[in-house]
């Protein structure tokens, strides 16, 4: 069942409930009402009756003859007179007499003075008249066949309204459903439009405040997140069948000369040697381009925990050291008041903090004359600093303004080997740490990369 059937028909029920109660109570205050009109008629033509008889205005064969011809055309009121000790005075008709009046009637009606009561259809009352100094019973009853009559109008028209009203309740719910909805409506249509080759295509926001504007607002923010998954997908493929095509030949081209004609060992030697370094040479890309894709997954994809800056250096540091032991790596702090260790604690994935460090020492200690690379921690109010330094040749302005794009490689290609991979590669992972790079340099003065990273 679709939303805008779903809102008419709860707004329908809930509506027609409050409209039903409505029109119930109308009715029964109506009944009510009529009931006690007719009830004050039956007690002011009980007096009169009574006044009339004991006072002999009136005998009591005129007024049973004007009772008698009177219910032929209306509801008379039925009319008897007793004394206290029961002894009946004067009745309308005894013959057909509606109330029935005993002497447990008549005790009752002596102590409370005054009741009403149903008898079948009729309405009756009872009541102590005093006249001349003695009291005297008086009973009287009829059928209000006036406010029936209208009390059936009013039912028949509480009747109708129902029907026309509930049928024009439905419709102004569902009209009033549909003009909520086509917001949604638009919305849902621009929706269908987007596919994977629109991404960049965002919803209309209206007013921000409200819950559609809300939605749009989530919903361009979803986009927002697929895109850039989508784009970080699209580049990584481009970027392996890119970057790949180049080892993948070369390893090739040199198996194809081992296997053109028979070599001495030695010549077999030297072609496996250079397939085997053309073999790492495509495992470090891969291992590369893995680590930016892992990057790009974002922080709900990574495990994080808290990571002591100094510590992860060191064995950082040991790792450079072991696998190229010409390299030189000193780690010092600049701060002497360094003894919180929160100052130097951030909540980050120890594995890529750990290849974005590795990374900038050994780009030090690349383009050192004397393969250096001096790491300096401090920290300044929220924030750990930590700088890596070289005495290199130093970057020139372009260099350093794209220093970060993927497979960069400036000037110094042809005297390193690299892919470009690894300074874009930390720059995300500073990024996903919620932190800042900077780069310091200028041809002949060597080369300065300062991370800021939040501490905990």
């Amino acid at each position: 069942m679709k939303i805008r059937t779903t809102l008419t028909l709860k707004n329908s029920i809930v509506t027609a409930a409050v409209f039903i109660l409505c029109l119930f109570l109308v009715y029964m205050l109506s009944e009510h009402n009529r009931s006690r009109t007719f009830f004050h008629s039956l007690r002011s033509e009980a007096v009169t009756k009574a006044h009339l008889f004991l006072s002999g205005q009136v005998d009591a064969d005129v007024m049973q003859s004007i009772y008698i011809n009177n219910r032929k055309f209306i509801n008379e009121v039925e009319v008897a007179i007793y004394d206290t000790s029961f002894q009946m005075l004067y009745h309308d008709a005894v013959q057909s007499d509606i109330v029935k009046e005993d002497s447990i009637m008549i005790n009752d009606i002596m102590d409370r003075r005054d009741i009403e009561f149903y008898v079948g259809k009729y309405q009756a009352i009872g009541m102590l008249y005093s006249y001349g100094g003695h009291d005297y019973v008086v009973t009287a009853a009829a059928y209000d066949g006036d406010g029936y009559y209208n009390l059936h109008l009013l039912r028949s028209t509480i009747i109708l309204l129902l029907s026309v009203g509930l049928t024009l309740l439905f419709l102004v719910c569902y009209f009033l459903a549909m003009s909520a909805l086509k917001p949604i409506r638009e919305l849902v249509t621009l929706a269908e439009t987007i596919t994977a080759g629109n991404m960049d295509c965002r919803l209309p926001v209206g007013n921000e405040k409200d819950e559609l504007g809300e939605l749009s607002l989530a919903f361009n923010e979803l986009l927002s997140r697929l895109e850039k998954s989508f784009s970080a997908q699209k580049m990584f493929v481009s970027n392996v069948s890119h970057e790949m095509r180049t080892p993948l030949a070369a390893l090739i081209a040199e198996l194809d000369i081992a296997l053109q004609k028979e070599r001495s060992a030695e010549q077999y030697r030297i072609a496996i040697g250079n397939a085997v370094q053309d073999a790492r040479r495509m495992n470090r890309l891969v291992e590369g381009l893995l680590n930016l894709a892992r990057v790009d997954y974002g922080k709900h994809r990574i495990g994080m925990q808290d990571v002591r800056l100094d510590e992860l250096l060191m064995d950082v540091r040991q790792c450079i050291i072991k696998g190229h032991p010409e390299y030189k790596v000193e780690v010092v702090f600049a701060d002497d008041d360094m003894d919180d260790e929160r100052f130097i604690t951030v909540f980050g994935n120890i594995y890529l903090l750990g290849i974005a460090f590795s990374n900038l020492i050994e780009n030090n200690c690349k383009y050192s004359p004397d393969k250096t690379s001096l790491v300096q921690i401090s920290f300044c109010e929220k924030w750990t600093l930590l700088r890596f330094s070289d005495n290199g040749i130093g970057l020139s302005d372009d260099e350093k303004s794209n220093i970060f794009k993927l497979f960069y490689r400036g000037d110094k290609e042809n005297s390193t080997g690299g892919y470009g991979i690894g300074m874009t590669l930390v720059l995300k992972i500073v990024e996903l740490h919620q932190g800042r790079i900077e780069v310091y340099s200028s041809k002949g003065t060597g080369t300065t990369f300062v991370i800021e990273l939040p501490h905990i």
